[in-house]
């Protein structure tokens, strides 16, 4: 059954030739309409202020600020839009990390004009559309699940790294360039986010659960 007000979709992609291939798709379809572009994440959340579309097609990998960040931010302060990922990657962590941030559609971009219509309008209803790649990805995630997240920053597995390895403050201050307190601020973060209470709780907790690379 179509609406008798058309969907009112955004495409988020920070390639133009991308925009105008599925601009001109989205003409096709008269229940489909176009009423907003963006090229990175950051103008889609701007654009999103103004415009309130029913559908976001939203392209991953974009620079400024990428899909899913985007539509993590989207679906909290606008839970009434729809996010669909459409993108040219299938990698297991980017499915998990759109589905995460609240997408309801993971698509690839060699989709059919028919399917990706008809995800939009699943969408729409609150119906999500997985990629085969994209279903395979989240068996894979369930069946070997990843080493949990405890939401270091990248300085500090860098830090945790080179604690495993042995290292002083001083010593980790000199390989990094940066100033024995800096050093001292990783390691007590560190610290807290494993909820340890030592330098050796730390190391043990990081060979463990293989939290650096070895």
């Amino acid at each position: 059954m179509r609406n008798e007000k058309p969907i009112r979709v955004m495409l988020v992609d920070d390639h133009s030739v991308v925009r105008s291939g599925l601009s001109a798709f989205l003409y096709v379809f008269d229940d489909l309409e176009l009423v907003a572009e963006a090229k990175d994440g950051k103008e889609a959340i701007q654009i999103c202020e103004k415009i309130m579309p029913d559908v976001i097609l939203m392209d991953l990998m974009m620079p400024v600020m990428d899909g899913a960040a985007a539509t993590k931010i989207i679906r909290q302060k606008w839970p009434g839009i729809q996010v669909v990922a459409l993108t040219s990657f299938k990698e297991d962590e980017l499915v998990q990390a759109a589905l995460q941030a609240g997408a309801i559609g993971y698509l690839l971009k060699n989709v059919s004009a028919d399917e990706l219509a008809n995800a939009i309008r699943s969408a729409y209803i609150g119906r999500p559309t997985l990629a085969p790649e994209a279903t395979q990805a989240l068996i894979h995630a369930a069946v070997n699940p990843g080493k949990q997240d405890y939401g270091l920053t990248n300085r500090e597995e860098e830090v945790l790294t080179l604690m495993t390895d042995g290292m002083s403050n001083i010593e980790m201050a000199e390989k990094l360039f940066v100033s024995r307190s800096t050093v001292k601020f990783h390691v007590s973060s560190i610290l807290s986010k494993l909820g340890v209470s030592s330098r050796t709780e730390a190391v043990a907790m990081a060979l463990q659960q293989k939290l650096v690379k070895k």
